[in-house]
């Protein structure tokens, strides 16, 4: 490799190399899903029975956070050695971290081994159950109520946030075993071809927009019971739809071609680029809110006197949780706009700002996923919120399914 290659590393890509910065992304999940078992258990919400798991046999086995906390600490342990050795032996040299890319690069064999060796009693059921889950749903798949559907649609939802994460996977396999740079050079997103990556970034929205197509046909051949017709299964698929135009748009202008546009320019591309994110993220927002979420905040029911501005009648947290998480969800939502704000466009051209939106964007998932759940108790303990037709096959109390 030449010297110039060697000058495009930065200090953060050679303190934390690109497959180990995916890595801890990828680990931040294991460790956020315990948190939000432990959190949520403590608040008296069974997650088990929303996403049809069993329960614990005996009170000597460890809680279902316990395993999961158990599992990413043995994730955890050869990401940590492999840095320890790692950092030593390049010394911070460019030439020997781009060198020696495969022991970064080890870390997901070794992890994949972890996650599905049988013989490993560590959350051995939980992993055969998200092996199970992510088989079905990654055709877009969705088990039905009493089978597991709430689970499909949370794994389905988390990996729509992992989109760019499972993006970058690809990229740090790509460099490692095809073309002149190693996996722990500049990342080159678009190794293989132009259509690699934006294919592996849209295939999350893929699966979450035929789960929407199959709820909104089961309501259908259902007869469209208590007036569901299904319709906001339409609109949360076209939701997912809108992720599309931004994932080609920004493939696109990261080598400007003007024969493929036939007039386009790429000021025009960048325009229309800014319109179909502004969309996709408004929209996004607005649903976390509005229907994942069953705030009134966005809608006319915001001054009701049975509960605070926004809010909504029954609730497990603090109200000035709910608050936070609104600012939350809308600020990392458009946190893409940082581009357009001097002093905040490092975030999207330096490796290190890549990282941080990533990790913010798998931050405000980890937080969604809290009042997600808590919503889905409540419409499953106490009804739909009054003007939410989204369930479709929603049956009542949790207790009588």
């Amino acid at each position: 490799m030449g010297p110039d290659q060697h000058a495009q590393l930065d200090g953060f890509s050679l303190f934390l190399p690109f497959p180990s910065r995916v890595a801890v992304i990828l680990l931040a999940g294991f460790w956020g899903w315990g948190a939000n078992l432990q959190y949520l258990s403590k608040a008296n919400i069974d997650v088990p029975s929303l996403i049809r798991y069993p329960h614990r046999q005996s009170a000597s086995h460890p809680s279902h956070y316990a395993s999961a906390y158990r599992l990413a600490t043995l994730l955890t342990i050869p990401l940590v050695i492999s840095l320890l050795i790692f950092w030593p032996v390049t010394h911070g040299s460019r030439q020997r971290v781009e060198s020696l890319d495969y022991i970064p690069q080890s870390y997901f064999f070794i992890a994949a081994i972890i996650l599905i060796q049988p013989f490993i009693r560590v959350a051995r059921s939980g992993r055969f159950r998200l092996f199970t889950t992510l088989k079905r749903i990654c055709v877009g798949g969705l088990a039905q109520p009493q089978d597991g559907k709430f689970g499909d649609i949370l794994l389905a939802d988390a990996l729509t946030s992992y989109s760019k994460v499972l993006g970058d996977l690809v990229v740090s396999f790509c460099m490692f075993f095809i073309g002149d740079l190693g996996s722990t050079s500049k990342p080159n997103r678009k190794c293989g071809n132009d259509y690699l990556i934006p294919l592996v970034i849209s295939i999350p929205s893929m699966i979450r927009l035929r789960q929407c197509l199959i709820e909104y046909f089961r309501v259908w051949q259902g007869g469209h019971k208590n007036g569901n017709t299904g319709g906001q299964h339409l609109a949360n698929a076209l939701k997912y739809a809108t992720a599309f135009p931004v994932i080609m748009l920004t493939a696109k202008l990261r080598n400007y071609n003007p024969l493929e546009f036939y007039g386009f320019s790429e000021t025009g591309l960048s325009r229309l680029l800014f319109l179909c994110t502004l969309t996709n993220s408004a929209y996004s927002f607005y649903w976390d809110v509005t229907k994942d979420w069953d705030l009134t905040l966005l809608s006319p029911l915001r001054d009701s006197p049975e509960y605070p501005f926004g809010l909504r009648r029954h609730r497990f947290f603090a109200d000035r949780q709910y608050y936070v998480a609104v600012g939350i969800d809308f600020a990392i939502r458009f946190s893409w706009l940082a581009r357009y704000v001097p002093g905040l466009v490092w975030l999207s051209d330096t490796e290190f700002g890549i990282f941080v939106l990533m990790f913010l964007e798998v931050a405000r998932r980890w937080m969604w996923i809290f009042l997600r759940i808590e919503t889905e108790w409540i419409r499953n303990s106490r009804g739909p919120a009054p003007d939410d037709i989204l369930l479709g096959e929603f049956s009542g109390k949790l207790d009588a399914d």
